[in-house]
């Protein structure tokens, strides 16, 4: 008997025999099934999945590896959710706006009005552009050659352009000189004033990231620990320990070969990358595995407990329509939770009510030309404001095309609310107006745009969910266990808020802890 007859001739499957260590699973459907799990535990068990966002699509697509029978509901003609590409031909109408947003990109051209770069470390991130065939290219976030700019200060640099590396260059060099310095006591001598020590020592904390003893003890700057990286459940990550300072001093990388600024960010450090053609290259990927499977305009109505299962209710053509299952996954940002008919637990409906998610908005802008290349020599990378436009990204894509889009603003909070406040016209007039001090050549090359604030598109409610530390423990805990047969995925129930890489994991959690329920019946 051939494996390939041994197979057929029972019961096994790729999943069983992924259940019972027979085989290595690919990276991305590493799930970690109970041994009792076999596909057949899913065959026949419906489920209900609420939003075609990347934890939607990624619960409905591991799920059905395992037999489930899934139906994913989405209120949007699109799947991806907060991932969304903006090119030619995307229309949107924003809440309160009344007239449709049509852009009027040219072919090819586009940009990111979520999601929009994937760290090194988001293994499984990657791992599903891989195993879906997204082709990936690199996103330069760290450009030494974009700009700072700081309006309304005081000195020679107020009110002026400057490159990246000659402020990081520049405070380094005085930075080593006065710690230099501090070896030789009588040139200390030298006096500073009470204001220029005040900033000196705020821009080593910043620098260091010092606590506020100003020692430095480690952070999350230099990465975690390789086993616990932050997750879904209870998975905030643990850092690893700083290296001590003569280990550091004895080991040669101080050499000018090994040194490299780059961002501290943990999540911004690079690399980064971008799928090729637009971020949404994942979300259609996922879709197309879930062919006939997704359930387009169908707001959800209602979400209710029944004895055996669940009972949803969504508006299609203007009229309602009932659904039921056994299980119902849902994946719906929490301020589009709260607007539901429903008798979730308390403790659930308290967390809709109250984690509060970020206000943030973007601009794309077409140019005639790409000026920042051919002029100021930017290739990708990121120049940064004290101004309402908060940062101005430069494609990653098409270097020396003729024609770019380039992100005129990218901005949070208060900032992000102004300016979503003001009409469509009104939003490209201050990005154009503010742009023009860090770029003068945008009144001659300007095309067009499309904007978006994300606290104002239909069924987002806001950008990302985000966390103090009481809300995470007063909250979250709610939303990463079961109420009753309704489940909860996302980026909000992780400890990756603003990242694919929480959709993915919370996908996998979630799917693990169906599976594993569905097992314990089974033996029973």
């Amino acid at each position: 008997m051939t494996r390939r007859d041994f197979i057929n001739s029972t019961s096994a499957s790729y999943a069983s025999l992924l259940a019972w260590g027979m085989l290595h699973p690919a990276p991305a459907s590493a799930l970690n099934l109970p041994a009792n799990g076999r596909k057949n535990d899913g065959k026949g068990r419906k489920v209900i999945i609420l939003g075609a966002g990347l934890a939607g699509m990624t619960t409905a697509y591991e799920l059905g590896k395992l037999g489930y029978d899934c139906t994913i509901i989405e209120a949007r003609a699109r799947s991806g959710g907060r991932v969304w590409t903006i090119r030619g031909g995307t229309k949107e109408t924003e809440l309160g706006e009344g007239a449709a947003q049509n852009c009027s990109f040219d072919d090819g051209l586009y940009f990111n009005g979520g999601a929009a770069r994937i760290p090194h470390h988001h293994q499984l991130t990657l791992n599903y552009c891989r195993e879906l065939g997204v082709p990936l290219q690199m996103f330069n976030g760290n450009n030494e050659a974009a700009y700072l700019y700081n309006e309304g200060g005081t000195g020679d640099l107020a009110n002026k352009r400057l490159r990246i590396k000659e402020y990081h260059n520049d405070m380094r060099g005085y930075t080593a000189e006065l710690l230099t310095k501090a070896l030789d006591q009588p040139a200390l001598d030298q006096q500073l004033t009470k204001e220029d020590i005040e900033k000196l020592v705020d821009f080593l904390k910043n620098e260091g990231d010092l606590n506020t003893a100003h020692l430095y003890k480690g952070t999350n700057r230099r990465g975690y620990k390789s086993t616990e990286h932050p997750g879904a459940g209870h998975k905030p990550g643990t850092t690893t320990d700083p290296f001590g300072l003569t280990d550091l001093l004895r080991s040669g990388f101080m050499q000018p070969v090994f040194y490299n600024v780059g961002d501290y960010i943990y999540e911004q450090q690079t690399t980064l990358m971008q799928p090729v053609g637009g971020m949404d290259a994942i979300p259609k990927a996922l879709e197309k595995t879930l062919a006939g499977k997704i359930i387009f305009n169908a707001p959800v109505s209602e979400l209710r407990k029944t004895e055996n299962g669940v009972r949803v209710v969504y508006q299609k053509d203007g009229k309602p329509v009932e659904i039921t299952s056994e299980f119902c996954v849902c994946t719906l940002p929490l301020p589009m939770l709260k607007n539901l008919e429903s008798d979730l637990s308390g403790t659930v409906k308290r967390a809709a009510d109250f984690v509060p998610y970020i206000k943030t908005g973007k601009i794309g802008l077409q140019f005639k030309r790409r000026f920042w290349e051919e002029d100021d020599w930017i290739y990708g990378g990121i120049s940064r404001t004290n101004l309402d436009i908060n940062q101005i990204w430069y494609p990653s894509y098409g270097f020396q095309g003729k024609k770019g889009v380039l992100i005129g603003y990218y901005n949070f909070y208060s900032r992000a609310e102004a300016v979503g406040a003001l009409s469509i016209v009104d939003r490209e007039k201050l990005a154009l107006t503010q742009g023009v001090k860090i770029h003068p050549q945008y009144p001659a090359e300007f095309d067009n745009s499309f904007s978006l604030a994300w606290h104002r598109v239909p069924y987002s409610g806001g950008g990302w969910a985000t966390y103090d530390d009481a809300t995470r423990k007063k909250y979250y805990p709610s939303l990463i266990e079961p109420d009753g047969n309704i489940y909860f995925a996302g980026e909000h129930t992780t400890y990756l808020t603003a990242w694919m890489a929480g959709a993915f994991t919370s996908a996998h959690r979630t799917v693990e802890a169906i599976h594993a329920r569905v097992g314990e019946y089974t033996k029973k």
